[in-house]
């Protein structure tokens, strides 16, 4: 195992942390000043997901903006140093790799852009059963990210290998296409059930992203660990505001956005 890149790995996650926990008090101010709540659905199309939600209806959503700004902005600032002065401290704290972590940032925004849309429409209550954008619209967006991203793993970086444990790899050839999609719509969408309750989408998504990065790290993707650390440490301070009682939740723009990244981090 690389000793720098642990010690990077660690820095980033701390980083990330205090970033976080610093910012959160103006995010916290803006969603209950403008009351940014969360809109349960209509209890007719889901009433299950109602009844157990009902509670917590009223509570501000759009938190995971707190985990992809940090993420997006500390890949941004320490990639940029890198560019002028890679021998540098701060310069060699980049993470930001074609091969490695371009794709999950990539679709880390893209997808978290939707979902802040779908919870704008949600909390000013557009759309149909109580607000936010048809299922069959976000299907058909997150399906075309998961395309495009299919596309960039087996065309531009040639993969098409999965990975069993104890038991090795194996070439599925173009089958990787459909599969890669499969799992980043399904894990899209299971995260984004777990939204809503204290601390549940936050706690699943903790300790998923802490495993894969202990297993890029030790498998030599130390780039991917760091960008899996970078996104545990901003999770660490959110789900300090998010465990009982919720001071907000991560809303889709939080849970869809993550929900496609860890997909393509586990691809």
């Amino acid at each position: 195992m690389d000793t720098f890149a642990l010690i990077k790995i660690l820095i980033l996650a701390a980083v990330a942390f205090i970033v976080t926990m610093a910012w959160t008090p103006l995010l916290t101010n803006v969603l209950y000043r403008y009351k940014l709540g969360k809109q349960i659905r209509d209890e007719a199309a889901a009433p299950i997901f109602s009844k157990l939600h009902a509670k917590k209806s009223g509570t501000p959503t759009m938190g995971g903006l707190l985990i992809w700004v940090t993420t997006l902005v500390l890949a941004t600032i320490f990639a940029y140093v890198w560019l002028f002065a890679p021998e540098s401290a701060i310069g060699r704290l980049n993470f930001l790799t074609r091969s490695q972590t371009l794709l999950p940032l990539g679709a880390l925004v893209a997808s978290a852009l939707v979902g802040l849309l779908d919870d704008y429409y949600n909390v000013r209550r557009i759309g149909p059963r109580g607000g936010g954008l048809r299922i069959r619209h976000r299907l058909a967006i997150y399906t075309a990210i998961a395309i495009v991203g299919a596309w960039w793993f087996f065309v531009k970086l040639g993969w098409d290998l999965i990975h069993v444990p104890f038991i090795g790899d194996f070439n599925i050839g173009w089958w990787y296409v459909p599969l890669f999609i499969f799992i980043i719509v399904a894990t899209a969408f299971s995260v984004n059930e777990a939204d809503g309750l204290d601390g549940l989408a936050g706690g699943v998504l903790l300790t998923s992203f802490g495993a894969y990065a202990t297993i890029a790290l030790l498998q030599g993707k130390n780039e991917l660990a760091a960008f899996c650390a970078v996104i545990v440490g901003a999770l660490l301070a959110f789900l300090w505001f998010n465990i009982n009682p919720a001071r907000f939740f991560m809303g889709d723009t939080g849970a869809m956005g993550l929900g496609v990244t860890l997909g393509v981090v586990a691809m």
